[in-house]
């Protein structure tokens, strides 16, 4: 038995932690996938204490760096997901200190190394307009999945958040669909003339023939029923499967694409902030370094001082 088998197999329950997955789940809105992430690396947690045996709710500085070099060294963790599960402990600890049962701050003392920041990958736009060509807008499937694209590169939105539009969210006189996001906060984002145009004949025409179980959502499957992130995901594999693009597809890449194109052409990153949901400015700026390459270019072209010429020096 491996380690980790070997740990979470000294996990013997929790109740503070079923509290602690009701209140993510409940308060904070969590996605699901976040919720598994956050009960699979606790469990592993608590199971490593009780192996060890030292408390959890008395655990020392000590123990929280002997916790660290496990994963570490016998782990063998990428520094990214090292830093999610101190993350989801440390998430746990200020629950338990606000619910008033401990006040430990054993792993808050912990210094991480910094995390490699990844380049989000995203399509160029002449990639994205062979994609939408691909759909058959004659069937109720195609003109559904048409509009997924239009919407998802318009918006901007999470594929989390394109599922669960109603159409009580949508205004087509103002273009714009009310988002439920991450934490419950609500925002406005917009669409265009042309994603307005393809909404339209998906609500008047493919709509219509899949509502069979008169459902709110927008997006539905063949069976009437609220489609699913996971559909999303294989509807965009199998687009791009029939174009000449060789990249790996990920809905999050035309949420990407979104965000670097409008920057190129000069959208502000505070808006940008705004139309992704971002909590904080730091998320967004991730883009910036992509976008820089593209003033570089500009500047190279447009400077006067910058421009090659066969005479210079």
């Amino acid at each position: 038995m491996n380690n980790i088998l070997l740990y979470r197999s000294y996990y013997t329950g929790c109740e503070y932690l079923e509290n602690f997955l009701d209140y993510i789940k409940i308060q904070k809105n969590y996605s699901l996938d976040t919720q598994i992430s956050y009960e699979e690396d606790l469990i592993e947690f608590l199971g490593f204490c009780n192996y060890h045996k030292f408390s959890y709710l008395d655990i020392t500085y000590r123990d929280a760096k002997k916790y660290l070099l496990y994963l570490y060294e016998e782990r063998k963790e990428k520094a990214t997901t090292v830093s999610r599960k101190i993350s989801s402990i440390r998430s746990f600890y200020r629950y338990l200190s606000n619910m008033r049962v401990t006040d430990n701050s054993a792993f808050s003392l912990l210094v991480l190394p910094k995390k490699e920041r990844r380049l989000p990958k995203f399509f160029e736009y002449n990639e994205l307009k062979e994609m939408f060509q691909i759909p058959d807008c004659s069937k109720d499937l195609g003109q559904r999945d048409a509009l997924i694209l239009e919407m998802l590169y318009a918006t901007g939105v999470r594929v989390s958040e394109l599922v669960n539009i109603q159409l009580e969210d949508i205004s087509l006189s103002n273009k714009t669909i009310r988002i439920l996001g991450k934490g419950n906060k609500m925002r406005i984002v917009y669409f265009n003339d042309i994603t307005l145009k393809r909404l339209k004949y998906y609500l008047e025409n493919g709509r219509v023939t899949m509502n069979i179980k008169n459902s709110p959502y927008l997006f539905l499957n063949r069976r009437g029923g609220q489609l699913t992130t996971r559909r999303v995901e294989q509807i965009l594999e199998e687009i791009i499967k029939k174009t000449a693009i060789t990249k790996h597809i990920s809905p999050h890449m035309i949420r990407h694409s979104f965000a670097t194109h409008l920057l190129n052409e000069g959208c502000d990153l505070l808006s940008v902030q705004q139309l992704l949901g971002h909590e904080s400015l730091s998320a967004t700026s991730i883009y910036t370094h992509i976008t820089n390459d593209r003033i570089k270019e500009v500047y190279l072209k447009a400077h006067p001082r910058a421009r090659k010429t066969k005479n210079s020096n």
